[in-house]
């Protein structure tokens, strides 16, 4: 009978650890890529391919650059569609639009990709001004319509915005620019994520649209876990697709979230 006890007693004990013991944690699987000022979400399209082909679900962001509020609406409009957990991801002035959009329930980490990462009642005009670029300090490459909206000088745009592209390829993108209005720049946030979540960050070392001093800055501010590509130019996420795919499946796979039992 005291052996029967025993067992019984083992056996209760055994259930009970298996009931308390928390569940294996899985990995996050929800991308959302947010796309910068004058292009596009196609030029994410080799960063989708990679991650797509290690089993995240990825989801592009056309957000219509018509003002900042309506950016980060596109933004959150995406988000409220994610099943679970969300890394969320911002090149250039997208990283503006994460920064604000960031503290949607969904999101549990942000990386930026040559972005800025304003404060609240910051903006990204204010800031680029202090660490000017080279964009910043050439005359007329930033045109601007009759009614307040901007775009960058198609012939100079392959130069400064994407060197390290094909020929062909930078001139499509220079002659198939999303117009985007001038407050979307200079409008100050009302929120930062980056406060409240983890996040990772890239900089284009031979940037010349957003200084890399600027982008080390908003991350080392930010405490971002910070990657240097080299001599890449602004368009990192399509030049060098590899390199920032890594950075975020890594992103993605530090961050987790609980699995079902």
């Amino acid at each position: 009978m005291k052996h029967l006890n025993a067992g019984l007693a083992i056996a209760a004990a055994l259930s009970l650890f298996a009931t308390v013991t928390p569940a294996r944690a899985e990995s996050l699987k929800n991308i959302v890529l947010v796309h910068g000022a004058w292009v596009d979400a196609s030029g994410w399209k080799p960063v989708y391919e990679i991650l797509t082909k290690e089993g995240f679900r990825v989801t592009m962001v056309q957000e219509p650059e018509t003002s900042f509020a309506d950016d980060v609406t596109a933004a959150k409009r995406i988000l409220d569609l994610q099943d679970g957990p969300t890394l969320l991801v911002g090149h250039s002035y997208g990283g503006s639009i994460i920064t604000e959009a960031g503290v949607h329930p969904n999101v549990v980490g942000l990386v930026y990709v040559a972005a800025h990462a304003p404060d609240v009642g910051e903006d990204e005009s204010a800031l680029g001004k202090k660490t000017p670029s080279v964009l910043g300090k050439t005359e007329g490459v930033i045109k601007v319509t009759p009614d307040k909206f901007t775009y960058l000088d198609p012939v100079q745009f392959p130069k400064l915005f994407a060197p390290d592209l094909p020929r062909e390829r930078a001139e499509f993108v220079a002659r198939s620019q999303v117009l985007a209005a001038t407050q979307v720049f200079s409008t100050p946030l009302t929120a930062a994520a980056w406060k409240t979540k983890p996040s990772w960050g890239i900089v284009a070392g031979g940037d010349q649209i957003i200084n890399p001093d600027l982008e080390r800055w908003y991350y080392e501010r930010a405490k971002s876990q910070t990657t240097v590509i080299p001599g890449a130019s602004h368009s990192v996420y399509e030049s060098h697709p590899k390199e920032v795919a890594a950075v975020i499946a890594r992103a993605a796979r530090s961050v987790q979230q609980p699995a079902t039992r």
